[in-house]
């Protein structure tokens, strides 16, 4: 009778409020396990020293137990401050590029039929159904010296320079443009479909009045169309922006190993070197880099927000 009594007691908690409270606690659950929880074990390993044992770190005993040397050797290490800045110039390049060439094709999708949206939003995704990896070989294969791709920029270029510039084919594996340029290509989609979203939503018929009242198409874009866009460009900012800044495969392959970004510099550091403190820190401070003017933004902007409302 007990257990029947309590089985009717959990079936009518979960019936009335339990699942809601199931539902909302499944995300917090999983951030806690795959993120805060593996974030915390990296940002002890931080702090501990490097050892010859398995696993090659180590607190207390003969060494300190908070070891903050690592932090002290980010700014001191040549290496360290290039891959940083390399990291944030190539991501920031890549993401103003995704942006000038992504806001056009997202506000082109919000214009055509939707018979057309349809197929032009599946050919804007159907790279994903490619593997990432076979996609940047194939940039590999057409960066190469004898590729079709190569030929022509190098024709293009000799047309229009002196002959005294001409070039027999333009130097692009190995470099800080292939790292762009594969980026530019790789992270598109993520800048076109939130901005796609955003734009979709917006009223047309502003639009609409702004030209009956006498406005240009341009002025209309600039006045409206791209100031109630600015959601959009942040999202899709900030989902090329971050993960390009810490991107590992792409410089890998088609990178300069003299100008390595901080993924790379990272992933040396736990394989090669087998200094997982030194690494933890790198890692620890890449994450500060990009979350830290985030939050203060978000901050500055829900306070605006606010009083905005209550100026309204």
């Amino acid at each position: 009778m007990a257990g029947a009594h309590t089985d009717t007691a959990f079936q009518r908690w979960f019936n009335r409020k339990g699942w809601i409270n199931v539902t909302i606690a499944t995300p917090y659950v999983w951030l806690v396990l795959f993120f805060l929880l593996p974030f915390v074990i990296v940002i002890a390993m931080s702090f501990a020293t490097r050892t010859p044992t398995a696993p090659p770190f180590s607190f207390g005993g003969e060494h300190p137990v908070l070891n903050t040397a690592h932090y002290a050797r980010l700014f001191q290490d040549d290496l360290y401050v290039r891959a940083y800045l390399t990291s944030i110039v190539n991501a920031g390049i890549a993401t103003f590029l995704c942006l000038l060439i992504g806001y056009p094709m997202a506000l082109g999708l919000t214009r055509v039929s939707p018979a057309w949206r349809n197929i032009l939003l599946m050919l804007v995704i159907l790279p994903f159904w490619t593997s990432f990896l076979l996609r940047v070989y194939a940039w590999i294969g057409l960066m190469g010296t004898n590729s079709w791709f190569n030929k022509l920029l190098t024709t293009s270029w000799n047309w229009l320079v002196p002959t005294d510039w001409a070039l027999r084919s333009i130097p692009m594996m190995n470099t800080n443009f292939a790292v762009v340029l594969v980026m530019v290509y790789s992270y598109l989609p993520f800048m076109i479909l939130p901005l796609y979203a955003n734009l979709e939503k917006l009223d047309r018929t502003l639009d609409e009045a702004s030209m009956d009242l006498g406005s240009r198409p341009f002025r209309v874009f600039l006045d409206i169309t791209l100031p109630l866009s600015v959601p959009g460009i942040i999202a899709g900012g900030l989902l090329v922006f971050i993960p390009a800044s810490g991107e590992l495969i792409i410089p890998s392959l088609v990178g300069s190993a003299r100008q390595p970004m901080i993924g790379r510099v990272i992933s040396d550091e736990f394989a090669s070197a087998r200094d997982w403190p030194m690494a933890s820190a790198v890692s620890v401070a890449l994450l500060m880099l990009l979350v830290v003017p985030i939050m203060l933004y978000t901050h500055f902007e829900g306070k605006s927000h606010e009083k905005r409302k209550e100026g309204a």
